[in-house]
């Protein structure tokens, strides 16, 4: 099986080949490409990919892009950070994506998806697949999702409403979770990080580590750490560090400069 990977962090991309490999030994990487315009050359100069693993946030934008330059004929397994519950129309139209942080036994079931439909795949007059009308329609998912506008919260003997857009950044401590608002008032939120990322916008609030969730408003300085990490000076100010992991730096670094 020759597999085309399309990631933009070099980490991901080792994680991924060794994943992979651990699985079968006998695929073989056909390419890798970090951006748009990278897959889109690629794709023009060498022939089709039996598969083709494919990010979906890249450096110079989103990987549904390379469908509207150029003719995409291999299956596509798409991988993302972001909320797995607006990718369910590939479930239904039988073309898998993977969540981020990519774990071995989801990939392997998600290659013995492929195999056992590589045979629709490779024919279309019995009903393969149209990627591209595929791709419409996750993107059509994606840009209809409807995040939350404020969070209801406990304030001394009554819950008052808080809106989303006044909140600075989320951060857990000592297994209870907060958030600050932009004017430095503090609250406890009754869900998890996880649960939290899922209900705000990925273009307002980003997860740097297990532990933070933060908007580009309440950055006021951006510092190398060590480790490949990046350490954030908040405002309000936060009495824990703020650290971007070392896997998160590359696409954090693209989400703020967008």
């Amino acid at each position: 099986m020759n597999i085309f990977i399309v990631e933009d962090e070099e980490l991901a991309v080792k994680k991924l080949l060794k994943t992979l490999l651990t699985i079968d030994p006998d695929i073989q990487i056909a390419g890798t490409a970090d951006s748009i315009s990278s897959s889109v050359e690629w794709l023009q100069g060498n022939p089709q990919p039996d598969l083709i693993l494919m990010d979906i946030e890249l450096c110079d934008g989103q990987s549904f892009e390379i469908f509207n330059l150029i003719e995409v004929k291999s299956p596509v397994i798409f991988t993302t950070s972001y909320d797995e519950y607006a990718l369910k129309a590939f479930k239904v139209n039988s073309v898998d994506y993977l969540l981020k942080p990519i774990q071995k036994e989801d990939m392997e079931a998600a290659l013995t998806k492929f195999r056992s439909l590589k045979k629709v795949y490779n024919k279309e007059e019995e009903g393969g697949l149209n990627m591209s009308s595929l791709v419409k329609e996750l993107q059509s998912k994606l840009q209809s999702k409807d995040y939350r506008k404020r969070f209801l919260v406990k304030h001394i003997q009554k819950l008052i409403s808080i809106e989303v857009d006044d909140i600075a950044y989320f951060y857990s401590d000592d297994r209870l979770n907060f958030f600050k608002t932009h004017d430095n008032k503090k609250f406890i939120v009754d869900y998890t990080m996880d649960e939290i990322e899922k209900m705000i916008s990925p273009d307002e609030y980003f997860r740097i580590n297990r532990a933070f969730l933060v908007s580009p408003k309440s950055i006021d300085q951006i510092s190398d750490y060590f480790g490949n990490r990046l350490i954030l000076r908040l405002n309000p100010p936060v009495d824990k560090d703020a650290l971007v992991s070392r896997e998160k730096v590359t696409e954090f670094k693209n989400w703020m400069g967008r």
